[in-house]
């Protein structure tokens, strides 16, 4: 017996609800005729889909094996409509991009208004998040990683290759002295990142340079976002490695052990398969691309 669509839309939105009620005000039905589905589904099905308590609904194990499914045709189904509703002579609709805090708070949202200003009719909404969102699953649409993509089945662009710079405020340096080597270091308040760090290769490289493999330096303080960081040298608090794309954002700043060999920081512009020929990520990549191209970093 082949599964019934509006079955399996009931059931998806009751999936993502918790609740017979909440899905029926989502899909505009009674609680009842949401109810009368799941049963009627499960009928078909010979399983149950969800525990009943009085709190709410949990899906059982034959209930996470299908939602799984159901999540992922849907979230292909919003994709492909996406696609097929996009404006045939200019780029429209709306375009989810996600990046690093980082990287989209000092970089990224500064530049919106020029490439607002080019394709008026594209509506963005930017997700600054230093975990690695599921663009299969279309939680975005593009992202801007700090790293080389671990999902499979994604295309990318490799944008840019950005350095660090050492970066302390002249009250702080005027204090505690110029390090001159890597080994002065020891000698000096550190802010690195904290546990919650981004998925970036030795994002914590400032921590280790100059010692020996496993000694890292403790850290005077860990924060776990990059503005936060740059505030706190900014105040005084003491030396961080800040990327070189933060530009103007490093005004006032003095740079340390400025040839002091650091990792890099390579840029990818990401997005799955299914987006390759729509115009608003191509447009928005292109845009992106020249921005970089021209050192507007």
């Amino acid at each position: 017996m082949p599964l019934d669509w509006d079955k399996l839309r009931v059931f998806h939105a009751v999936a993502e609800a918790g609740s017979f009620t909440h899905a029926g005000e989502t899909l505009n039905l009674s609680q009842s005729a949401v109810s009368r589905q799941i049963q009627a589904l499960e009928e078909a099905l010979t399983v149950p889909l969800f525990h009943r308590h009085a709190r709410g609904l949990i899906l059982t194990e034959p209930g996470e094996t299908l939602y799984r499914t159901v999540r992922d045709v849907f979230a292909k189904l919003a994709m492909t409509e996406a696609l097929l509703t996009e404006g045939r002579e200019r780029p429209a609709g709306r375009l989810k991009v996600t990046c690093t805090t980082g990287f989209g708070s000092t970089w990224l949202a500064p530049r919106l208004h020029q490439f607002l200003a080019l394709y008026p009719d594209v509506n963005v909404t930017l997700l600054l998040d230093d975990s690695d969102l599921d663009l299969a699953m279309r939680e975005a649409d593009v992202a801007i990683r700090m790293h080389a993509p671990r999902q499979p089945d994604l295309i990318q662009r490799h944008l840019a290759s950005f350095g660090w710079k050492v970066c302390g405020a002249p009250s702080y340096l005027k204090t505690r002295g110029v390090p001159q080597r890597a080994e002065d270091l020891d000698a000096h308040r550190l802010i690195v990142w904290g546990e919650h760090r981004p998925p970036i290769d030795e994002v914590n490289w400032l921590a280790e340079v100059g010692r020996r493999p496993g000694t890292p330096r403790r850290a005077a303080v860990e924060v776990n976002s990059l503005t936060g960081m740059m505030r706190a040298v900014q105040s005084g608090l003491g030396l961080a490695a800040l990327p070189d794309y933060m530009g103007r954002e490093l005004e006032g700043l003095l740079q340390v052990l400025p040839d002091l060999k650091t990792p890099r920081l390579d840029a990818y512009f990401v997005y799955p398969e299914e987006m390759r020929h729509s115009k608003r990520v191509a447009v928005f990549r292109d845009f992106v691309v020249a921005q970089l191209a021209a050192g507007n970093g």
